[in-house]
């Protein structure tokens, strides 16, 4: 009898911060794929902080372990009283909101490079990168959006009581993102989480719009949480013991596909569309030749050089 083969994994991750998420994701990008691979995990989506410098890197080691790369980005989107809410600090730029963008296509990875691009080039110093609303509405095609978990601002406007404006903000991407838009879940165990998961669930249903399972992975296993959690008190400037900073959890690990399946057993659908998020993208960075700028020396040529 012929061995049978082995079942492929049925999740797929979508919200990944490799090592070029710079002082704060702690998953080389080889270490990603072979885990994918071990796992049978069909497809990984790398979505680092406001950057792609592993776009190429990612695609390759993908395409060599056979598994489907999902090129993506978590961009930040200003706020302003039009869009994304009123800072309560006087005299400060608000932080900006999470918006993961995935891309399907050559026109989406265009797209979010522009995105990428003019978010490093426009952003004042001292500030994260950031676009505007209306530069999201410009670059969306060929992209799916996922409303940024707990950073994005329906979550964020939702914990602070302001739910008529967390449900125009999301009719605002919806229209951006006409049936590309999906309404994101997270479980780290956290009150903020629980405080607005039912809002979330009910947005989505009243705007028929699909939800999706997430767990952010800033490192592979539970044994790199204290060192991580060392990692963001360097890049903050803070202590470990200091009980006001930034902090993450044990459960922003890679998880498996059972874990996540068992996570979210009460709403399947959610774990069931990172698949046909997986199965929308299908794009890949080529590998190219660097583009230079010419060289020129007077009566020769650069073949000449």
């Amino acid at each position: 009898m012929p061995d049978t083969p082995l079942a492929i994994a049925d999740y797929v991750h979508l919200r990944v911060h490799s090592a070029y998420s710079l002082s704060e994701g702690a998953i080389r990008i080889k270490q990603l794929v072979e885990r994918c691979a071990a796992e049978r995990m069909p497809a990984v989506a790398v979505t680092d902080t406001a950057n792609l410098f592993g776009a190429l890197e990612f695609s390759l080691a993908c395409a060599e372990k056979g598994v489907q790369p999902i090129v993506g980005c978590e961009v930040f989107v200003r706020r302003t009283d039009e869009s994304f809410g009123v800072s309560r600090d006087e005299g400060r730029r608000p932080d900006p909101d999470s918006l993961v963008l995935l891309v399907q296509n050559e026109a989406g990875w265009r797209n979010l490079s522009a995105l990428v691009s003019k978010a490093f080039l426009e952003t004042d110093a001292g500030e994260r990168p950031q676009v505007s609303f209306e530069d999201v509405e410009a670059h969306a095609g060929g992209l799916i959006a996922l409303t940024g978990g707990m950073r994005g601002a329906v979550a964020r406007l939702l914990n602070e009581g302001q739910a008529a404006r967390a449900e125009e903000t999301l009719r605002r991407l919806a229209a951006a993102f006409p049936g590309h838009l999906y309404v994101e879940l997270q479980r780290y165990g956290r009150a903020e989480e629980q405080r607005v998961e039912s809002a979330l669930i009910g947005f989505a249903d009243s705007h028929r719009l699909p939800l999706v399972a997430t767990n952010e992975a800033y490192f592979l296993d539970t044994d790199m949480y204290q060192a991580h959690d060392a990692l963001l008190c360097i890049a903050d400037g803070t202590y470990v013991a200091q009980e006001d900073r930034r902090r993450l959890t044990p459960e922003h690990r890679f998880k498996s596909a059972a874990e996540m399946r068992a996570r979210f057993a009460d709403l399947p659908d959610a774990v069931d569309n990172t698949l046909v998020i997986a199965r929308r993208c299908a794009f890949m960075v080529p590998k190219r030749q660097p583009i230079l700028p010419p060289f020129r020396v007077e009566g020769m040529t650069e073949e000449a050089l």
